[in-house]
C-alpha cells in the first residue's frame, strides 16, 4: 500500500479555526450531535461567578479543556461529584509546587521527535497534543502547555526509527489522544506502521470513549479503517481510560460495542485518584461494568508526582487496600487488573505490605537488569512515590536506593 506522506506530516482535510484545527470528525460529531467544544470556565454555567473567578488563575497555569456530552455526566448539585473533580480544575493544583512535569522523565528516553524507547520491545509515539477534554490528574500536561515542542506533525522520523529497530514488536499511539485526529490522517499512519513488518500490535491509549463516544458512534468510516488493519497476526488494541463508573454510560457502552464488534480487543486502564475512585466499592463497580461490556481492567495506575497532582495521590498503603479490597469484590475478567506505578526506572507493580515493608517488582524496566526483580522497602504509611525512600530528593534507583533490599523470587 503507497502512503501519502503528505498525510503524515499535514492534515489536508482539516480546517484551521480561531487559530486551532479543526478535525473533519470533530464539525460533523458536532453539527450531528450539537456538542460544543469548551476551553474557558466561562462557558460553563453551571459555575458559580465567584467560583469561576477562583479558578481562572488554575485554568491559566493548567489548561482547561471540555465538552458538553462530558459535563453533562457531572452532578452539579454534589460539590466533591467525581466527574466533576476529573475535569474541573481546582485550587489544590496550585498549591503543589514540588512535583515535576515530566514526573517520569520522559525526555530521558526520546529517541526521535515525539517517539520514546523505554522498553525493549515497545516504542510509544505521541501522534496528538490534542484530548477532547484536559484530565485535571494528567501526567503528561506539559504538552498542552504553550512554547512545548515535543509533539511534531512529521512522524517520518520515529517511523524511521521504528523501522531500524526489529525488536521493536508493538506501538502505542498516544499524546493527547490519537482518536482527535481527521480519520484520513489516523489511516495514513496505520498505513506506514504496517509497512513496517516486525511491528505486529498496535495500541491506541484513549480516553475518547469516556470523554467522547460520538466519536465512534457517527464515525463508521473510522471503525471500517481500524478494523481492516487489525489482522489475526497483527491486532490493534483500543486501551481506554475509565476512571470512574458513571463515565461508562449507556452512550459510552454503545461506542464500545461497535469497537468490539469490528474484531478490535478492548482493555481499561485508570489511575487510583483521591475523591474519585479511591473506594472499594468504586473501584470494584468499575472493574465489574467494564468486564461486562468486554472491556477488562489491564492496570491502576499509582497517580504519579506531575506538577498540580499532590491532592489526587494517595500513599502506597492505602492504595494497596484499596485495591485489594476491589478485587475481593468481584470475579473473573475483573480481577485481572495489575496494580503499578510508572517510574522513571520502569513499570513497578505494588504488590503489598507486611509490619515492617512495602514489597514490589519490576513488572518492566528501563535497565533489562531489573526486569522481574522482587525488592522491599522499610514500611512508610505516607511515602507515595518511590523517591520518597531516595536522600536529598534524587529519584529512585533500585542499585543505589539505600534502604532498598531484593527479594528471593527475583527472575
Amino acid at each position: 500500500m503507497v502512503v501519502n506522506k503528505e498525510r503524515l506530516g499535514r492534515r489536508p482535510d482539516d480546517q484551521i479555526i480561531n487559530g486551532t484545527y479543526m478535525p473533519e470528525w470533530r464539525r460533523r460529531v458536532g453539527e450531528k450531535r450539537n456538542i460544543s467544544y469548551i476551553r474557558s470556565l466561562d462557558d460553563v454555567p453551571q459555575l458559580a461567578d465567584e467560583e469561576r473567578s477562583r479558578l481562572r488563575d488554575v485554568a491559566h497555569v493548567f489548561r482547561f479543556r471540555a465538552n458538553s456530552y462530558y459535563l453533562s455526566l457531572i452532578d452539579w448539585a454534589d460539590p466533591a461529584d467525581p466527574i466533576r473533580r476529573l475535569i474541573i480544575p481546582g485550587p489544590d493544583e496550585l498549591d503543589d509546587t514540588t512535583g515535576l512535569l515530566d514526573a517520569s522523565h520522559e525526555a530521558a528516553i526520546t529517541v526521535a521527535p515525539g517517539c520514546e524507547h523505554k522498553y525493549t520491545k515497545t516504542a510509544v509515539v505521541l501522534v496528538s497534543r490534542v484530548c477532547a477534554a484536559l484530565c485535571r490528574f494528567c501526567f503528561r500536561k506539559r504538552i498542552f502547555m504553550p512554547r512545548n515542542t515535543e509533539i511534531t506533525p512529521d512522524l517520518e522520523p520515529a517511523f524511521r526509527y521504528i523501522q531500524s529497530h526489529p525488536e521493536i514488536d508493538n506501538v502505542l499511539l498516544t499524546g493527547g489522544d490519537a482518536f482527535m485526529l481527521s480519520t484520513s490522517r489516523i489511516a495514513a499512519i496505520l498505513e506506514r506502521l504496517r509497512q513496517i513488518p516486525h511491528v505486529r500490535i498496535i495500541r491506541f491509549g484513549t480516553k475518547l470513549p469516556a470523554f467522547n463516544p460520538f466519536r465512534f458512534i457517527d464515525d463508521p468510516e473510522l471503525l471500517d479503517l481500524l478494523a481492516s488493519h487489525s489482522r489475526p497476526d497483527a491486532r490493534i488494541y483500543i486501551v481506554t481510560q475509565f476512571n470512574h463508573p458513571r463515565e461508562v454510560s449507556e452512550t459510552a457502552v454503545k461506542a464500545l460495542k461497535l469497537l468490539i464488534a469490528k474484531g478490535l480487543i478492548l482493555v481499561n486502564q485508570t489511575p487510583l485518584l483521591r475523591g474519585i475512585n479511591d473506594d472499594a466499592h468504586t473501584l470494584a463497580a468499575l472493574f465489574t461494568r467494564l468486564a461486562q461490556v468486554g472491556v477488562p481492567p489491564y492496570y491502576v495506575f499509582h497517580c504519579r508526582p506531575t506538577r498540580g497532582n499532590a491532592h489526587f495521590m494517595i500513599p502506597f498503603v492505602s492504595g494497596i487496600d484499596i485495591f485489594e479490597a476491589a478485587r475481593r469484590r468481584v470475579s473473573g475478567l475483573g480481577k485481572r487488573a495489575r496494580y503499578t506505578g510508572s517510574h522513571a526506572s520502569g513499570k513497578i507493580e505494588i504488590l503489598g505490605y507486611d509490619q515492617a515493608h512495602l514489597y514490589f517488582k519490576y513488572h518492566n524496566s528501563k535497565n533489562p537488569a531489573f526486569y522481574g526483580q522482587f525488592f522491599k522497602l522499610p514500611r512508610n504509611d505516607e511515602a507515595t512515590w518511590w523517591d520518597d525512600w531516595m536522600p536529598n530528593g534524587e529519584s529512585f534507583s533500585l542499585d543505589k536506593c539505600p534502604v532498598a533490599e531484593l527479594g528471593s523470587g527475583s527472575s
